[in-house]
C-alpha cells in the first residue's frame, strides 16, 4: 500500500476564491452568509444564502467555449482544479503520465440551473427548443469529466454522487485509489452551486434550511438556537499523489492522507441515525487507518450544518468514536457557521481547511456559537480561532440516505 500526500489544492466558495482567502476569513471568523443576490427571492420561504462572491470564469483561466458548455456547478470545478494543479506543480506528461492521473470530482446535485433553464424552454416553446446541450451540461458527472479533458487525465475517472458527503467520499476514493496502485496521482473534491427557486424550496419544504432572516444568525451549528442550515455553493479540489512521486519530483506536501471511514445508517432517507453508532463507525475506521492513539492531539472538522438532528447525531457519534474522555478533551469546530452547507463541495472544502490546520496549527472557529444545548456539550471552539499543534485531524461529512463519510489528514 502506497502512502499518499496533498500536493496542491483550490478552491471557489463563499468566503474566498483562492485557498489564502478562504484561510485568512475563516481564521478571523468572517461570515460568508448574506441575502440572497443571484436570484428573486421575495417569494420564496428563506432569505439568506452562501453565494460565491466576485466570480469571474474567464479570470481563472477557462476559455470561451468552456463557459459556454459548463453549468456554474461544472465551472466551479474547473476553476479550483486549475488553482490546485497550479498550486501542485504538477505536469501531466512530465510527472506522470496521462494513463496514471485520475479525477474524482463529485456533485450532490449537478447542473440544477441548466435543468432549471432548459424546463422553462420546454414550456414555453416546446421540446424542439431544449438545448442539445442540456443533457451533457446537468448530469453530475461532467464537471469530473471536464477536468479530465482540460488536464489529459486518462486515468480512473470517479465522480461521486452522495448528497452533503460527496466531496469527502470523491478524496476518500481518490486516496485508495493511489494508495492501492490503480493511480500515481488524482485530482479529487467536490462541486455544487444550486441556489435556485425549485432547490430553496424543496429543502425548505421538507424543514431542512433556517428562515432566519438575520444573516448572523441563520447557520448556528451546536447552538441551543439552530434551526436548519444555511445553502451555499462553491468548489474543493485537491492533487493527490503517492508520496514517493511527490518526494521525487520536490513537491511541496500539505499533508498525507492516511484513513479512511465510509459507512451508512441504514436508517432513513433524510434523518441521520440517532444514536450515531454508523457514523462514529466511519470515525472509527478512519482513525483505526490511520494509526490513532489516544494520547495523540485530535482536531474534528465537524459536519455540523446546524440542524437540530444533524448537531446532536454527531456528538453522540464523535463520543462513541472516541470515547467520552477523549472526545471532551478534542477541539471540534464547524466552518459551516461561516461557509454555509456547501453540499456535496462541502467536505471537499473541509478536507482543505483541515490540512491547513494542521499545516498552520490553527483552528478555524465556530462563530455565533452563543447559547449552549445540553446535548451538545463538547468543545466546539467558538467565536475565535485557536492555535492548536495538532498531530492527526479528521473531517466528518454525512448525507441524506445516510451517507458517512470520514478522511483523516497526519503532518
Amino acid at each position: 500500500m502506497k502512502r499518499v500526500v496533498i500536493t496542491g489544492m483550490g478552491c471557489i466558495s463563499p468566503v474566498g476564491n483562492d485557498i489564502e482567502t478562504l484561510w485568512s476569513n475563516l481564521t478571523a471568523g468572517r461570515c460568508g452568509i448574506d441575502f440572497i443576490q443571484s436570484i428573486d427571492a421575495t417569494d420564496l420561504p428563506v432569505k439568506v444564502a452562501a453565494e460565491v462572491r466576485g466570480f469571474d470564469a474567464a479570470a481563472c483561466g477557462i476559455d470561451k467555449g468552456m463557459i459556454r458548455h459548463n453549468d456554474r456547478y461544472a465551472l466551479f470545478a474547473l476553476a479550483a482544479a486549475i488553482q490546485a494543479m497550479k498550486d501542485s506543480g504538477l505536469k501531466v506528461g512530465e510527472d506522470v503520465t496521462p494513463q496514471r492521473i485520475g479525477c474524482a470530482i463529485g456533485s450532490g446535485i449537478g447542473g440544477i440551473h441548466t435543468f432549471c433553464k432548459e424546463h422553462s424552454n420546454l414550456l414555453e416553446y416546446g421540446a424542439r427548443r431544449v438545448s442539445p446541450l442540456f443533457i451533457p451540461m446537468m448530469i453530475a458527472n461532467i464537471a469530473s469529466a471536464n477536468v479530465a479533458i482540460l488536464f489529459n487525465a486518462q486515468g480512473p475517472n470517479l465522480p461521486v454522487v452522495t448528497a452533503c458527503a460527496t466531496g469527502t467520499h470523491a478524496v476518500g476514493e481518490a486516496y485508495r485509489m493511489i494508495r492501492e496502485g490503480r493511480a500515481d496521482a488524482m485530482i479529487a473534491g467536490g462541486t455544487e452551486s444550486a441556489i435556485c427557486s425549485i432547490a430553496i424550496g424543496g429543502f425548505a419544504n421538507s424543514k431542512a434550511l433556517s428562515t432566519s432572516e438575520d444573516p448572523m444568525q441563520a447557520s448556528l451549528p451546536f447552538d441551543a438556537r439552530r434551526k436548519g442550515f444555511v445553502m451555499g455553493e462553491g468548489a474543493g479540489v485537491l492533487v493527490m499523489e503517492s508520496l514517493e512521486a511527490a518526494q521525487k519530483r520536490g513537491a511541496r506536501i500539505y499533508a498525507e492522507v492516511c484513513g479512511y471511514g465510509n459507512t451508512c445508517d441504514a436508517y432513513h432517507y433524510t434523518a441521520p441515525r440517532p444514536d450515531g453508532s454508523c457514523a462514529a463507525e466511519a470515525m472509527r475506521l478512519a482513525l483505526a487507518e490511520a494509526g490513532y492513539k489516544e494520547h495523540e492531539k485530535l482536531y474534528i472538522n465537524a459536519h455540523g450544518t446546524g440542524t437540530p438532528m444533524n448537531d446532536k447525531s454527531e456528538t453522540t457519534a464523535i463520543k462513541l468514536a472516541l470515547g467520552e474522555a477523549d472526545a471532551r478533551r478534542t477541539p471540534v469546530s464547524s466552518t459551516k457557521s461561516m461557509t454555509g452547507h456547501l453540499l456535496g463541495a462541502a467536505g471537499a472544502i473541509e478536507t482543505i481547511v483541515s490540512a491547513l490546520t494542521l499545516q498552520r496549527q490553527t483552528i478555524a472557529p465556530t462563530i455565533n456559537l452563543k447559547e449552549t444545548d445540553p446535548e451538545c456539550d463538547l468543545d466546539y471552539v467558538p467565536g475565535s480561532a485557536r492555535q492548536y499543534a495538532a498531530d492527526i485531524v479528521i473531517s466528518n461529512s454525512f448525507g441524506f440516505g445516510g451517507q458517512n463519510a470520514c478522511i483523516a489528514l497526519r503532518k
